[in-house]
């Protein structure tokens, strides 16, 4: 058996809200490394948003989410997923609580995020129940199980601290990806675990990161291309294999539902931030948190509720 574990992120350019890198990790039989796993998992899952017939979407989150019907592809599919694993999150705070922990003390310091607990989740739970069912028969049929789904959230003050201390806004995300990259390395690599990363920017060497991020450990590069890079990293008998290539988010199944898991949170964060500040001006036109329209946000904050105070370091990111 092998360990194949996808990571992605979104929320790298926004100026509003959080940066958000999630992993998701399978274990199934080494033939199906190389497989699409579309095609294994026919029965439960699809990648376009046409004929699913009740299928779960898996895609990148660019295509998974859409204005027209918002999150309901990345919430069904986030949660179905979540329920394979035992986990039934009604809230935000659930849900937090289960993908990343160790940003809750972070996020109670915010105004907008203190009704987390009693911010509910919207999945229809009986479709939910189906779903799932028809998921975890299929991966059962096919000797492949869901091991783990996790998240890194950078919120806005920690994210701002990490660019004020390393200068660098690529270097954030890197060392959100590595440590996943590290937890995955500790919780799996006695099996064969591989390890795809969508690859963002144009870097193609990743040697001298990697062992900056990784001191310990043996490298090895494997190959280094305008498509992809990969390498191989051990210690103490154990070893796992880095592929950063382009465009995962589209070619590999664990890698699309990590975009999903993050786009997912990102949006149920920043619905947050929006009903927060709606409260105090009805006509407060919400926002995505992307760059134009986060600072057309920020002057419509300021020009129709002066009188709210908050806190720019936990509402607006770094240039």
């Amino acid at each position: 058996m092998a360990v194949l574990v996808g990571i992605d992120e979104a929320g790298f350019g926004p100026i509003l809200g959080p940066l958000i890198v999630s992993s998701s990790v399978f274990s199934l039989p080494r033939h199906l490394l190389d497989a699409d796993m579309w095609q294994v998992l026919g029965k439960s899952v699809g990648r376009r948003r046409k004929h699913l017939a009740g299928r779960l979407l898996i895609a990148d989150s660019k295509k998974a989410y859409s204005k027209r019907e918002g999150i309901k592809h990345l919430e069904r599919t986030a949660l179905a997923f979540l329920r394979c694993l035992g986990s039934e999150p009604a809230t935000l705070a659930e849900l937090l609580t289960l993908l990343c922990p160790d940003c809750l003390e972070r996020i109670n310091d915010y105004p907008w995020y203190t009704e987390a607990g009693s911010y509910r989740l919207s999945a229809d739970k009986a479709d939910m129940a189906i779903a799932s069912a028809v998921l975890t028969d299929n991966l059962t049929s096919n000797h492949i199980k869901l091991l783990e789904l996790g998240s890194c959230c950078l919120d806005v003050a920690y994210y701002n601290k990490m660019v004020a201390s390393v200068k660098n806004k690529a270097s954030v995300l890197f060392t959100a990806v590595s440590l996943l990259i590290k937890k995955a390395y500790d919780n799996f690599a006695g099996d064969d675990l591989q390890i795809i990363v969508d690859r963002q920017g144009g870097r193609v060497r990743y040697r001298r990161v990697l062992q900056r991020m990784f001191p310990d450990m043996e490298l090895k590069i494997l190959r280094e291309s305008h498509a992809a890079s990969s390498y191989e990293l051990q210690a103490d008998g154990k070893q796992m294999r880095l592929h950063f290539i382009v465009g995962a988010d589209e070619r590999f199944l664990p890698t699309s539902l990590a975009s999903m898991i993050s786009k997912y949170l990102r949006e149920l964060l920043v619905d947050n931030i929006n009903r927060y500040f709606g409260g105090f001006h009805a006509d407060l036109r919400p926002t995505a948190g992307y760059w134009k329209d986060g600072l057309r946000f920020i002057d419509d904050l300021k020009r129709n509720i002066p009188h709210v105070q908050f806190d720019n370091n936990q509402l607006i990111r770094c240039r």
